[in-house]
């Protein structure tokens, strides 16, 4: 059966089962090809698994998966070629370079002595790690160690890559740097599938988002989608004179309908905000009464809030241990 090529990943019912533990319950995903797609959610959500099972890394107890139309489980060779996998743990050498790490990688993956320099010497240059190129990985900083385990896994720069948590543990400097080579990666024709723990990675960087709880998508969508479904935004005002509050409560009664929420300094008002074209009708009518501001801001609900609307704990509260040790792992 031909498959649609609009779709990077498609999964539906995925099910993985250690013992009483059902990591993953039911996952459907869908991918669309040249974008970044975040998987948020809680340590021990399944989120890896998740991956393990989509990069024929572990065998699905039940559902099904494609990458790129290609069977998880009857093509899987085809799947591999297709795809590029950071996990949460570096997979290099740590008795070994920088360079020589990315040499025994580009050789493997069959590339030519002369091609393999070359392509040492780009991702080196490009995760700004030329000047540590010779340096033993065992002296690397955690930051270091993950942008080359990222440039390992980018040696071929596959349609599709994986990232698990690329970012957890790295500095924030660090962090916004391996930003910029996801957004790289997707502007030169990759597609990336992006698991963290991190609201505000997913919201920087996903064109959608998956949020997945106790091995289940609680929901779909894009960041303001995901934040829409559980509130509205709100009006923020500050006044310049305080005593005008109980006017400006009664005229944002009036105009927009909503009952306001005065700070306890008494400067600061919050409102319901429904629609955008009356808040300019609300702005006219305080101007009229000679009412100034001197602030104004419209908050969005976040992802935080999202995630606690839908699971009851926020992402920080659930710390549970993933059945990594029980993991079944699919013959090479």
């Amino acid at each position: 059966m031909t498959r649609s090529s609009e779709w990077a990943v498609e999964a539906h019912g995925l099910v993985k089962v250690f013992g009483d533990n059902r990591a993953v319950d039911g996952v459907d995903l869908t991918v669309r090809a040249g974008a970044v797609y975040g998987v948020l959610g809680p340590n021990g959500a399944g989120k890896t698994t998740t991956i393990s099972m989509l990069a024929t890394l572990l065998k699905p107890d039940a559902g099904e998966a494609f990458i790129f139309g290609h069977d998880i489980r009857r093509e899987q060779q085809v799947v591999r070629q297709l795809i590029g996998v950071t996990a949460q743990f570096a997979s290099v050498d740590e008795t070994l370079s920088a360079s020589e790490n990315l040499m025994i990688f580009s050789r493997l993956l069959g590339l030519s002595g002369r091609e393999a320099r070359a392509k040492t010497t780009e991702l080196l240059e490009e995760f700004g790690l030329s000047e540590a190129a010779k340096r033993p990985l065992k002296k690397f900083s955690g930051g270091m160690r993950r942008r080359l385990d990222l440039a390992a896994s980018l040696i071929a720069q596959p349609p599709l890559i994986f990232l698990d948590e690329p970012t957890t543990g790295l500095d924030p400097r660090t962090r916004s740097q391996m930003w910029d080579t996801i957004r790289r990666l997707v502007s030169t024709g990759s597609t990336v599938l992006l698991t963290t723990q991190y609201l505000d990675e997913a919201d920087q960087l996903a064109d959608r988002i998956a949020v997945i709880d106790r091995g289940r998508v609680v929901a779909e969508g894009t960041a303001d989608e995901l934040k829409a479904s559980v509130g509205e935004s709100s009006l923020q005002l500050r006044l310049t004179d305080p005593a005008d509050v109980e006017d400006a409560r009664r005229a944002i009664q009036t105009v927009l309908g909503v009952d306001a929420v005065v700070s306890p300094e008494g400067s600061r008002i919050t409102a319901p905000m429904r629609s955008a074209d009356t808040v300019t009708d609300l702005f006219v009518t305080l101007r009229e009464a000679g009412i100034h501001l001197s602030e104004m801001s419209v908050q969005k609900p976040t992802l935080d809030e999202v995630f606690l609307t839908l699971t009851g704990h926020g992402v920080e509260d659930e710390k549970a241990d993933e059945a990594s040790a029980e993991e079944e792992k699919v013959d090479a």
